[in-house]
Order: C-alpha cells, then structure tokens, then sequence
C-alpha cells in the first residue's frame, strides 16, 4: 500500500471516530442542558421533553464517550509502537494531566467525566497487556453484568445493614448551596460535598465498572479494525444491531414496570433498577453506535462528519460549555434554573450546539488543535514545539 494510500485510511478512521466523539459529546450537552447541569433535580419537573432526552442521552452519551476512550487509547498505543516507542509512562503522565484538568473542571462543574476517565484510564495500561480480544470481551462482559449491584440487591434482601444502608449521593445537600450560593460557596461545594457525591455516584450506580467493560470493548474494537474497516464488519454489525433494536425497547419500556410490579418499593428495587438502567443504557448506546456506523457508510456520511470537527476538541468543548452554561442556571450567576423548564432549554442547547460546531470548523481552518487539546498535548510531551498555527501552504512553500 502506497504511503497516501496509508494516510488516506488512517484520515477515514479517525474521521469516523471523531464523528461519533462529537455526536456523544453532542448528546452529553444536550442533556446537561436539559438537566440544567444538575439543578434539575431540584425541581423533579418530569415531561415529556425530560424523559426523551433522558432516553436518548442520559448514560448513553457517556458510554459512547467511554467506548471512544478505549479506542483512542489503542490508537495512541499503536502509533507508539510503529515508532519503537514505550509509550506508557508518557500515557500515565497524559492521564495525571486529564485527571488535574477534572479537578479543576470539577469545581465549576461537580458531574465532571475527566477525572473519572483519567482514574479509570490507568487500568488500561494493565489490561492492553492482555494479547486475548475475547479475554477482554469476557472480561467486559463481567463488568457489564454489574455483579456489585446484584450483590447489594441481594443483601437488601437479607437484610443485611450494608445492603439496606442508601447510596452516599442520596444524602447531598450540595445542589442548594449550587442553586442558591455565592461562588466561592459554589466551588468549596464542588470541592467538597459535590465531590462525594459524584464519585459515590459512579461509583454505587455502578457507572464506573461499566466504563472499565467500555474501556476494553473499545479496546478490542480499535486492535479488529473496526472503525479503519467497517466494511469488514458488516454482516455482523447488522445482526448485533437488529437484536439491540429489539432488546433495547423491551428494557427500556417493559422491564421497569415489571421490576416495580414485581419488587416492593426500597433498597432491593434501587439496586435494581440502577442494575436495569445500565443495561437498558447500554443497549441504547449499542443501537446509536451502530446505526452511526451504519450510517456513516452511506449518503448520509456528509450529514455525520459534521459532528467530526467538534469530536476533534471534544475536551475544550466539554469545558468551555460549564463554563459559559453553569452560571446561567446557577446561583452565582443568573440563576436561571427555577425559570427554564425543559423544551426551552433543549432549544437553547440545540442552538448553542449549532454554534459550537461552526465555530470548530471555523477553527480548525486555522489551527491544529483545540486550545485545551493542544495544552495538553504540549504537557504530555513537555515541549512547547507541538504545532498549533496552521501554515498557509504558499507560505510554507517558500520556507
């Protein structure tokens, strides 16, 4: 194969995988907005607009985000090995650089996903020693089956007090102080009982072990081919997709009422359930995965490569969105949580999306990298030599 041959594919490869980078990062927004980022459930105003965008994005962005991870993490590894490169450490030290921006993040924004990832990340420098694709399925499919909460389920029953006693994030008091409180109370909150609560969230619900089983799907993904190949893949993405199509409905419309029907209301049923939204995300996340694919295979490759340009500054993105949009809903701010109720402000995430990804295009005219890609970047390799500034090809001709 010819060297633009090989440029070429590896440009389509991380083209779709930006794409589907942007979309979730598209969904993550979408519902933060809706959700008010947080303060939502202050307020506990179910509809329509809430529960759909709940259903299309709420676990199933993120999980495409974390599937992506694993991917880019192969990507990484792989371009490492072709140059000789040990590259561990360095990722290890890339990682302790996302984990420093979470924190940071963390205080403008408690649901921060940086610092979730960046810990979680580390693992992956275990697991990519595992040479065994279906090793690593097996192992995902272990973290999928959510054996923590099975296990709680079953001790509720017994009545066994730590079975019975209630996540720690049932008790956080802390989006008050967000809705209501000056800044500084708004950051020592995220700092402090925000940051419990988060994490106990991921944690208890059971999001963290399936993040790890999406690491590693991601993983395998990256080292088949997947993405550079989807040709390949075909016939047996059609099947997965059309059982996940039947699958998902089911969970998503039938097994609640059943599981409530069948499970008197308490610990037992909130184990449950948390058990049952993994699964029921998940299936929603595999249907939008590969309807993506799917997709990005035929005219419609145009529309999806739109979400490529923002899935490229996907970390500057995610960022600067707290940053422009907590203050709007919070307190310290102008506290507009108690004033939006949902329709208008998904209206306002859709449009500030739109924005968001002209000005990526726009941007990506001129410049390499997103303004936090390249800082970190530049980190990672400490050096301040990582291009930023595209040169214009005449100029550059000259030189």
């Amino acid at each position: 194969m010819k060297e633009a041959d090989v440029t070429a594919t590896a440009a389509a490869r991380l083209d779709l995988l930006d794409s589907l980078r942007g979309f979730a990062l598209m969904g993550l927004f979408l519902f933060h907005s809706v959700e008010l980022y947080e303060l939502f459930w202050l307020k506990n105003d179910y509809g329509a607009v809430f529960t759909w965008s709940a259903g299309l994005f709420s676990g199933k962005s993120y999980a495409l985000m974390s599937l992506c991870f694993g991917v880019s993490f192969f990507l990484i590894m792989q371009g490492a090995a072709r140059r000789g490169q040990d590259y561990r450490g360095r990722f290890a030290w890339r990682l302790t650089i996302l984990l420093g921006i979470g924190l940071l993040h963390g205080l403008v924004y408690r649901g921060d996903i940086l610092q979730v990832i960046a810990v979680l990340g580390f693992a992956m420098l275990l697991l990519d020693r595992i040479r065994s694709n279906r090793t690593l399925l097996v192992l995902a499919g272990v973290c999928f089956l959510q054996l923590p909460l099975l296990l709680r389920a079953w001790a509720a029953s017994q009545g066994f007090s730590w079975g019975l006693t209630p996540p720690l994030y049932f008790a956080d008091q802390s989006l008050l102080v967000l809705a209501n409180g000056a800044l500084l109370e708004a950051v020592r909150a995220g700092a402090t009982e925000g940051f419990v609560a988060k994490w106990s969230y991921f944690i208890e619900a059971g999001r963290v072990v399936q993040m790890l089983g999406l690491f590693m799907v991601g993983l395998v993904l990256g080292r088949i081919g997947f993405f550079a190949e989807p040709g390949r893949f075909r016939k047996a993405r059609r099947l997965l997709l059309l059982v996940s199509l039947v699958v998902a409905p089911i969970l998503y419309f039938q097994a609640y009422g059943l599981l409530d029907a069948a499970v008197a209301d308490g610990p037992v049923r909130q184990n449950l359930r948390s058990l049952l939204d993994n699964w029921t995300g998940l299936a929603i996340a595999t249907v939008q995965l590969l309807l993506f694919v799917e997709l990005y295979e035929t005219a419609a490759r145009p529309l999806l490569r739109v979400f490529a340009a923002p899935g490229r500054m996907t970390l500057t993105l995610y960022v600067g969105q707290s940053i422009v949009f907590v203050p709007i809903y919070y307190g310290f701010g102008l506290g507009l949580y108690d004033d939006l109720d949902a329709a208008r402000s998904l209206t306002i995430g859709i449009a500030a999306f739109a924005i968001q990804t002209i000005v990526a295009h726009v941007w990506f005219r001129h410049f390499h990298y997103g303004p936090l890609e390249w800082v970190w970047r530049a980190a990672t390799r400490t050096s301040l030599e990582v291009p930023f500034v595209k040169v214009p090809a005449v100029a550059a001709a000259r030189d």
